[in-house]
């Protein structure tokens, strides 16, 4: 019995498909037929006690249920988006260009994934949904994103990507689904504009040598504002996104690039391509991908997006005790103002 409940508990609040496929709980009316429906029946005070408080665990608020576990997956998203800016700016030190990291990304995660498509989740790959999901929110990102930093420095990243995605995701949101921002959000919005001016006044620096790949950094967050809002009006579930796009991308992408692209790999250190294979492939293109997916079923991508204004305070503090990057009064007004306006949008 213990091992029954214990199944549905963690399948209830770790599901890795979506959570509206979970829907047996166990009741008094609906488990005549288990031994747990049995124990029930009979009246044993010990598995009465404890099948009553599960159903009451599990019935309660299941929508507060949902939210909270949303909020868990986007925090675990924020860390290693975080982490993402750090090992990009590391890489800008190395032989590894834009095209190398990109190739590094998806040929190691369809390495991982090929076997989950293969014996279990046959993802449709060849539609015109999921081409337009791997060329926007997978290729195009990626190389718009890693190209970026070798213009403008990685700590313009953490601004410019995720710092001004709440509104990138409001408007194309706006255009696409006819969704206007509730009130509240829009408090959230300003708050969070506030925050990343104080960010920007922290890192933004020398924007006249800069500016193109400031440029690239807005285009790559308008491009991933472009896939959250596409991928949930279609309605992918987060293991269809994470297996689909990095085995779409892989398989449209590394013919070019062997064949074609220029590359820097040849001349990078061997711990570099490991690191960055791990993080990029493993990290960023597939648990990531998982949390944030999970995230916006249950959040949206309205409030998803808030979530991720978090970023540039986080992997400012991160650079600051990592790289030794100067830590200035800034960044903290940064922290907590865009820490405030993602818990408005959460409200």
């Amino acid at each position: 019995m213990g091992f029954a409940v214990g199944k549905r508990v963690f399948k209830r609040f770790f599901p890795f498909e979506d959570t509206a496929s979970v829907r047996h709980i166990i009741t008094p009316e609906n488990s005549r037929h288990s031994a747990e429906g049995l124990a029930f029946k009979q009246g044993k005070p010990n598995n009465r006690v404890l099948l009553l408080l599960l159903r009451a665990v599990l019935m309660s608020n299941p929508a507060a249920a949902s939210a909270r576990s949303g909020y868990a997956y986007a925090a675990a998203t924020v860390m290693i988006w975080s982490g993402f800016v750090l090992l990009s700016r590391m890489a800008g030190k190395s032989a590894l260009n834009g095209n190398d990291l990109t190739a590094l990304r998806f040929g190691t995660a369809a390495l991982i994934l090929l076997p989950a498509w293969w014996f279990k989740w046959r993802v449709p790959l060849f539609t015109r949904r999921m081409f337009t999901l791997a060329l926007v929110g997978g290729l195009g990102y990626s190389l718009v994103a890693y190209w970026s930093f070798r213009f403008a420095p990685a700590a313009h990243g953490a601004v410019l990507l995720s710092g001004v995605l709440p509104f990138f995701v409001a408007a194309v949101a706006w255009w696409l689904l006819g969704e206007r921002p509730r009130a509240r959000l829009g408090h959230a919005l300003v708050c969070i504009a506030a925050g990343v001016a104080c960010l920007a006044m922290n890192s933004l620096g020398g924007l006249a040598q800069s500016w193109p790949g400031d440029l690239l950094l807005l285009c790559a967050s308008l491009l991933w504002a472009f896939y959250t809002v596409r991928v949930r009006q279609w309605g992918y579930r987060p293991v269809e996104t994470t297996i689909g796009v990095a085995l779409l991308a892989a398989l449209v992408y590394l013919p070019v690039y062997v064949l074609v692209l220029p590359k820097g790999i040849a001349a990078a250190p061997a711990t570099a391509i490991v690191a960055q294979s791990l993080f990029q492939g493993v990290f960023v293109a597939i648990i990531a991908m998982v949390t944030y997916m999970q995230a916006l079923a249950r959040l949206g991508p309205l409030q998803v997006s808030t979530a991720m204004a978090t970023v540039p305070a986080v992997a400012g503090i991160g650079a600051t005790l990592v790289l030794g990057e100067p830590f200035s009064l800034w960044l903290v007004g940064g922290l907590i103002l865009t820490s405030i306006g993602a818990w408005l949008g959460t409200r």
